[in-house]
């Protein structure tokens, strides 16, 4: 893997636009809504627990894909 490749999944990048801030709230209000709706339809258990933290996880993969990126 390439240096540079590392420091940059490593490294901070701040939402440096307006728009890139909305994109970053609009991910995390839309996996809100979805753990949300997983956990007022589903049971407790193992299953809803992985369910809510692949959601999570999935918003954090998403605002790193906008964080990341090199356009904006």
């Amino acid at each position: 893997m390439d240096p540079e490749d590392i420091q940059h999944r490593f490294a901070f990048h701040a939402a440096t636009t307006q728009e890139k801030r909305d994109a970053h709230s609009s991910i995390r209000q839309a996996c809100r809504r979805l753990a949300d709706h997983i956990n007022e339809s589903c049971p407790e258990g193992r299953e809803k627990s992985l369910a809510i933290t692949h959601v999570e996880e999935a918003m954090f993969w998403a605002n790193a894909a906008l964080a990341r990126s090199l356009s904006g």
